[in-house]
């Protein structure tokens, strides 16, 4: 997906079953690897570390300290 430069990330603040948006934006990056992920694509996060991920197995990868 190519962003504009009008676009900006998001600041959420995760939570167990969804995130709240502390400054709106279209994206978040992912804590591992960079990736812009959408914010209507978001399924992956950590409320511990408080970080986005862009799939289930950088989180899993994540979370194992891999």
């Amino acid at each position: 997906m190519l962003m504009t430069s009008g676009e900006s990330a998001a600041q959420l603040i995760y939570g167990p079953n969804g995130f709240r948006v502390m400054r709106p934006g279209q994206h978040v990056l992912c804590a591992v690897t960079g990736a812009v992920i959408p914010l209507e694509e978001l399924r992956y996060w950590s409320v511990k570390l408080q970080e986005p991920y862009a799939s289930a197995d950088i989180a899993t990868r994540r979370s194992l300290g891999s």
